[in-house]
């Protein structure tokens, strides 16, 4: 029933999303995810007018984009999300939906000001010197205007867009359903987990909508790299700062996209991109833990030759054994180990249950083979990664969240190397990273701490092996050992029959809300209590409606499955 008033609920917000899809070009899509025929059931009217000719024109890249921008900021993030994976989608794709990143609008100060005003606990002009009221900044989430202290410190107002949870939250329920249609329906796309994925992006979106969490990242990589003064990492200020709103120091830097400033400025753009990278492989090489999103608006050149960082809402975890596949795959590269390359690949995509062993291993003695005889320091770590997803794609095989992240993270960092220092070399930057990792996994007291935990978990094994053998024997002799065998048919048999007995008993108690609310009203006579007798029909009449419209919507979703 919850589900239902909630589909309800979202119908206005799935009728927008259907009419966006219409009007560039993605009517099929509409179709075949059943969205026109639930929007039609429910009395909603589509337009299904001719798309312009100009968007035809355009590459589907392009469309998506743009339809994308056109669904707002939860969809515009979907898209910045998928530009990170680049397991998914080539190259031409990811290149577009990475426009996405400046592709929202401001808001007029107007607009944010109550909400403002409502996190300060006073009028701005009261806590600040001075705000500019025109943004520096706007983002799918925020937008971010300039202030000054009382002591003439400049600092950045983040400030989430007002309402924008509810309408991320209508739409990431959307999501949650679509992606169980496509799922079901579309098995083309099944292999890419839509559910998983969706999942997956509701947790990261979630999270970035709290900019107090975004704040706590930001000062546990800057605790990271304490002691260091080649990454400047804002102040926060958090006497100010809440869920929707975030103080922190501001930069003042030439932003990462403008060369010409870095130029002006005097500053040496090698060690820039020597500097940027060392940043980079100690937070995932070293850290696990790292900045999921370095594009060249997040990244800032300071006068002393410092690099600084913004906007810690992405952020992503590389665990110990992650590391150490990473460093098992580029040394496979190096000396040419195809086995050893497979080997990583495979334990990348175990969740797979399809994978081709056969070809994959063909595929990695391939891709090996490309790099025989390259140096070292000719090797292109971007190029060379992005070799491997567009493997992992022919195989249509998917990487885990994590390592899709770190992989996107590597590629902007070259690329931005590269722009700095047309040199750049990103695998000589990265050999010092990787023969750490290499001897911190056989170094003596790591050995000894891994020994140690597993002569734990065995001792333990061996201590409880006997206490659980005697409780089994004796959960046999008292007949109470069973075993659990699931049949996925037999189990859908189940649900099919559970929902039916469902239907069958809501349609047992609509009968009797009807005919109890029509022996009722047609009792009613004068009086006072008469009255709430005829409001006890009202009502009864009311529940009935809900029990039919669950038991029609219940068939409906049952047809559709």
């Amino acid at each position: 029933m919850w589900e239902t008033l909630g589909t309800v609920r979202d119908l206005g917000r799935l009728q927008d999303i259907a009419s966006v899809l219409i009007r560039w070009g993605f009517g099929d899509v509409v179709k075949r995810m059943g969205m026109a025929g639930v929007l039609e059931k429910a009395g909603r009217l589509l337009h299904w007018q001719a798309v312009e000719e100009g968007r035809l024109r355009m590459d589907v890249p392009t469309r998506l984009r743009c339809t994308l921008q056109d669904l707002g900021p939860t969809f515009v993030k979907l898209g910045q999300v998928l530009a990170t994976r680049v397991d998914l989608l080539p190259p031409a794709w990811i290149d577009e939906l990475g426009k996405l990143q400046n592709a929202v609008p401001a808001l007029p100060w107007d607009a944010v000001l109550p909400q403002l005003r409502e996190d300060l606990g006073a009028e701005p002009e009261a806590v600040f010197a001075r705000v500019e009221h025109e943004p520096l900044a706007a983002a799918s989430l925020a937008q971010a205007h300039r202030a000054w202290l009382a002591d003439g410190s400049a600092v950045v107002l983040k400030i989430r867009r007002p309402g924008i949870r509810d309408t991320v939250e209508a739409d990431l329920r959307l999501l949650k359903h679509l992606a169980v249609i496509v799922e079901k329906n579309l098995p083309e796309l099944r292999r890419y987990h839509p559910q998983r994925i969706v999942q997956q992006f509701s947790a990261s979106l979630r999270r970035e909508l709290d900019f107090a969490a975004e704040c706590r990242n930001a000062e546990r990589i800057a605790h990271n790299f304490a002691g260091r003064d080649d990454i400047v990492i804002p102040r926060v200020y958090w006497q100010w700062t809440c869920e929707r709103l975030n103080v922190q120091e501001c930069l003042e830097g030439v932003p990462g996209r403008d060369l010409a400033a870095v130029d002006a400025m005097g500053l040496d753009r090698v060690q820039l991109a020597r500097t940027g990278a060392g940043l980079v492989l100690k937070m995932v090489l070293e850290d696990g833990f790292f900045h999921a999103d370095p594009h060249p608006g997040n990244i800032f050149y300071m006068p002393d030759g410092a690099i600084g960082v913004i906007d810690f809402g992405m952020v992503g975890r590389v665990t110990e054994q992650r590391r150490f596949q990473i460093v098992r795959l580029l040394h496979g590269l190096v000396v040419h180990d195809s086995a050893a390359v497979a080997e990583v690949l495979a334990d990348w995509t175990e969740e797979n249950n399809d994978i081709d062993e056969v070809r994959l291993q063909e595929s990695a003695d391939v891709f090996v083979d490309q790099y025989r005889g390259v140096p070292l320091k000719d090797l292109r770590m971007g190029a060379m990664l992005g070799d491997v997803t567009a493997m992992l794609r022919e195989h249509g095989l998917s990487l885990p969240a994590d390592l899709a992240l770190m992989i996107k993270a590597f590629l902007t960092l070259e690329g931005m190397g590269r722009q700095l220092d047309p040199d750049f070399d990103m695998a000589s930057e990265a050999r010092p990273y990787l023969e750490r990792a290499m001897l911190e996994r056989f170094a003596p007291d790591v050995l000894v701490r891994r020994g140690r935990r597993t002569l734990s978990g065995l001792v333990d094994l061996l201590r409880d092996m006997p206490r659980d053998v005697h409780r089994l024997l004796q959960s046999a002799r008292r007949g109470k050992l069973q075993m659990h065998i699931e049949v996925d048919t037999l189990r859908a048999f189940g649900e099919q029959v559970d929902r039916s007995a469902n239907r069958l008993t809501m349609g047992i108690i609509t009968a009797s809300l009807v005919i109890g609310s029509s022996i009722v009203m047609n009792s009613v006579g004068g009086g006072v209590s008469n009255r709430w007798l005829m409001a006890l029909g009202v009502l009864g009449f009311v529940g009935a409606a809900l029990c039919g419209i669950w038991i029609l919507f219940s068939i409906w979703r049952s047809g559709r499955r």
